[in-house]
Formats: C-alpha cells, sequence, structure tokens
C-alpha cells in the first residue's frame, strides 16, 4: 500500500520521480479522439448519451492519474501503442499538477454533463478547453499545465516535455527567416477569418451552428421558440384556404 501512493517511477540516472512522457502523450490522444467524438454526437446528432459515457470515462481517468499513473486507463491504452519505444522520461511533479488541472475541468462538466445536466455554456467552453489541452500534448508534446507549474512554484520543474525546461540555444533548423515568418503569419490570418466567418456568417445556415446555438439557450428560451413555432403553424393552419 505504502508502494500505490509514491508518485512516478525511480529511474537510474534521474534525481527526481519521472513519468514516460510517450505514454502521457498517447493517452492525450487516445482522449482527444474519444472527446472529438463524443462532442461530433453531442452537437451534430443531439446524442447525450456518448458525452456522458466519455465524461464519466474521461473524470475517472484523471482521478487516478492524481493519485497514481501506474492505473490510469488511457495511459495503459497508450503504452501498447509506445512500449517498443524508448522512453522520454520527464518530472512527475509537474505532471501530476498538470493533470490536477485536468481533473478540476473534469468536475463541473461530469456535474453539468452527467448529475445534473443543464443547458449553459459554460461546458461547451470547459470541453473546449480540454480538447485543446489534449491536444497541445498529444501532437505538440506542449504542457501547459507544467508552464503554469514553474510560473506559481517557487522551485522550477526539470526534465519537462520536449527539454523545455531546461535553458539552451536555439538550432538553425528550429528558427523562421523572414519569408517562412510571413507564410505564418498569412496563414495565421487566414485562419482566424475561416474561424470568424464560419461562427459569424454561417452559424444560422449550418446545422452545427444551430445544434450549439440551441444548446447554449435556457429552457425558457428553448420553450418560448417552440411556443413560438406552434403558434405559426395554427396560424398557418387557419390561413389555408384548402379546409
Amino acid at each position: 500500500m505504502h508502494e500505490f501512493f509514491k508518485y512516478g517511477e525511480k529511474v537510474d540516472g534521474y534525481e527526481i520521480r519521472v513519468i514516460n512522457e510517450r505514454e502521457a502523450r498517447a493517452g492525450a490522444g487516445i482522449l482527444f479522439v474519444l472527446g472529438i467524438l463524443s462532442l461530433l454526437n453531442a452537437t451534430m446528432l443531439g446524442h447525450l448519451l456518448v458525452t456522458k459515457y466519455f465524461i464519466s470515462f474521461f473524470t475517472l481517468d484523471f482521478l487516478m492519474r492524481v493519485i497514481n499513473p501506474n492505473y490510469s486507463m488511457s495511459l495503459l491504452l497508450g503504452r501498447i501503442f509506445v512500449q517498443n519505444q524508448v522512453p522520454e522520461y520527464v518530472g512527475a511533479t509537474q505532471k501530476r499538477f498538470a493533470w490536477a488541472i485536468g481533473l478540476a475541468l473534469a468536475i463541473p462538466m461530469f456535474y453539468l454533463l452527467v448529475i445534473n445536466v443543464q443547458p449553459n455554456p459554460i461546458k461547451i467552453l470547459i470541453c473546449m478547453i480540454c480538447l485543446l489541452l489534449l491536444l497541445m500534448e498529444s501532437a505538440f508534446s506542449i504542457c501547459l499545465g507544467c508552464k503554469i507549474f514553474n510560473l506559481v512554484m517557487p522551485k522550477p520543474a526539470t526534465h519537462c516535455p520536449a527539454g523545455v525546461c531546461e535553458i539552451r540555444k536555439k538550432d538553425k533548423i528550429q528558427t523562421f527567416n523572414t519569408i517562412q515568418k510571413a507564410i505564418v503569419a498569412i496563414s495565421l490570418v487566414l485562419l482566424f477569418t475561416g474561424i470568424y466567418f464560419y461562427l459569424y456568417k454561417l452559424e444560422n445556415n449550418s446545422f452545427f451552428g444551430k445544434r450549439v446555438t440551441m444548446m447554449m439557450l435556457s429552457p425558457e428560451k428553448k420553450q418560448a421558440i417552440k411556443d413560438a413555432k406552434l403558434a405559426q403553424a395554427y396560424q398557418d393552419f387557419d390561413n389555408d384556404d384548402d379546409f
């Protein structure tokens, strides 16, 4: 039982307990895919059951990550895919802090979507934040929670993912020349312009936009829309000359 509460693994050559970052990235990728699928089911098909199961799984998984990551379901599934790769060891303390942030986001999601279902825009915002954090970790090996750890803790972390905690000079291949900077700037402008027009110009013309809009409305507003549609149907029926 004493070993159960020892957080992280003791590896020769490391003065602190560590986590295999490859497993963490694989687990984040698995959760990201499941999260996207549950979001699409909720917004496009209106199936909240899939989302409820995912949020329950997500909350339980992050609870176990904070207690003992050796028994986290997503991390063990990730280990299946990376078990033949050379481990990338990172500090366990900052990863625990980052996963605690994930758990803090998961708890209100669990309440709003599983225990007491409410049409609240907060749950969509939290969901998008969680997906963004999972994407950053799985695709780019960027642990935002680890960066926050360095900002709030008096002792800076060591052995961070991708070695970002260790100060070093960037290699030439990691820098941008003038043309590359221009390409990046144009790409970002096009990306955010596309997102803006999709959200604000096509919102009422796309099924996805309508679903998101309806999910964010209060029960009173939803009922008012139903009443207005019903009243319009009665009026159309009264104005029909065929009867």
